[in-house]
C-alpha cells in the first residue's frame, strides 16, 4: 500500500489552511481543542472543544487566538462560534485537580474529554502543543495551534470565555483578590493580595508563589497534601509546548448549527 504524499502547510496561508488541507484529504470534520487558565495561580483550567463546519460556513471573521483579541472582541466571537460550530464541548478542571493530578495530565486529560464528549464525532483532531491519543481517530499536536488552525483558535475562544466568565463570579464570593480584573494571574496587585489575606480555596496549592503565600494558614476544608511543596514554578507554569506532532495517518505536517451538547462538565 503506498504512502500519500505528505501535504506541507506553511502558516503564511492563513488560519483556515491547515483544515481545507485536511478537507482535501477526506477529512471533512476537524475538531480543535485549547485550554485557558494553564499559566493562572487561581481557578480553573477551563478546556473546549470546537468542530467547525467546512467551506465558508465555518469561516469566521476576525477569529484569532484568544490572547490576541480583547475582552468585546472574544465575546462577540463566542457567539458567533456558538451558533456555527457543529459541536462543542467545555470541561471545567477545578484546582483541587490540578493540585492531585498536575497541571500536564489534567490539560490533556481535559483535551480528550472534551474531544470525546462532542456530540459529532470527528474524522480528525488538532490540538494546541499537546498531543492526546486513545480517541480513535487521527490528531495533530500543533505548535501554537491557536495562531495557526481555525478550529483550535475558536476552542481557545469559547476556553477563554467561560474562564473569564467564571472569574468574575468567583470575584463576587472572593473580592479581595481582584479575580475580575487578572483573572487568577500572577500580577502585582494579585501577589499583594496573597501576602495580605493568604490563598483561598479556589488558589492552586501545588504552585510555589502560593504554597509559599500559605505557609500555615490554609482556608477551612484545605488539606496540606494540597500544598504539593509548591512543584509548579510561577514563571514556568506556561511552559513552552513540545514540537508539532504528526497525526497517525501520516500525512500532514505544519510547517514554519448549534451543538446538541456543549453544555460545561
Amino acid at each position: 500500500m503506498l504512502t500519500p504524499p505528505r501535504t506541507v502547510v506553511r502558516r503564511e496561508a492563513g488560519l483556515y489552511a491547515l483544515e481545507r488541507a485536511l478537507h482535501r484529504r477526506g477529512f471533512s470534520r476537524v475538531a480543535g481543542a485549547d485550554e485557558a487558565g494553564r499559566g493562572a495561580c487561581a481557578g480553573p483550567l477551563v478546556v473546549a472543544a470546537v468542530l467547525l463546519p467546512a467551506g465558508r460556513r465555518g469561516e469566521i471573521d476576525g477569529l484569532t487566538d484568544s490572547k490576541l483579541l480583547t475582552p468585546a472582541a472574544r465575546e462577540r466571537l463566542y457567539d458567533e462560534i456558538i451558533a456555527v460550530a457543529l459541536a462543542y464541548e467545555v470541561v471545567v478542571i477545578p484546582p483541587t485537580e490540578v493540585d492531585a493530578a498536575g497541571l500536564h495530565v489534567c490539560n490533556v486529560t481535559g483535551m480528550r474529554r472534551a474531544l470525546a464528549g462532542l456530540a459529532v464525532r470527528p474524522d480528525y483532531v488538532l490540538t494546541d502543543g499537546f498531543r492526546v491519543d486513545g480517541l480513535g481517530v487521527p490528531g495533530l499536536a500543533v505548535w501554537k495551534g491557536d495562531q495557526v488552525a481555525a478550529c483550535v483558535a475558536a476552542a481557545s475562544v469559547i476556553a477563554k470565555v467561560t474562564r473569564d466568565r467564571i472569574m468574575v463570579e468567583l470575584d463576587r464570593e472572593f473580592p479581595q483578590y481582584g479575580f475580575a480584573e487578572h483573572k487568577g494571574y500572577v500580577t502585582p496587585e494579585h501577589t499583594a493580595a496573597l501576602e495580605e489575606y493568604g490563598p483561598c480555596v479556589q488558589h492552586r496549592f501545588s504552585y510555589v508563589n502560593v504554597a509559599s503565600a500559605a505557609r500555615n494558614r490554609l482556608p477551612e476544608g484545605v488539606g496540606r497534601q494540597r500544598l504539593r511543596r509548591g512543584t509548579v514554578g510561577v514563571a514556568l507554569a506556561d511552559q513552552a509546548r513540545r514540537s508539532p506532532e504528526v497525526g497517525n495517518n501520516g500525512s500532514v505536517m505544519e510547517d514554519g448549527a448549534m451543538s446538541a451538547r456543549g453544555g460545561v462538565r
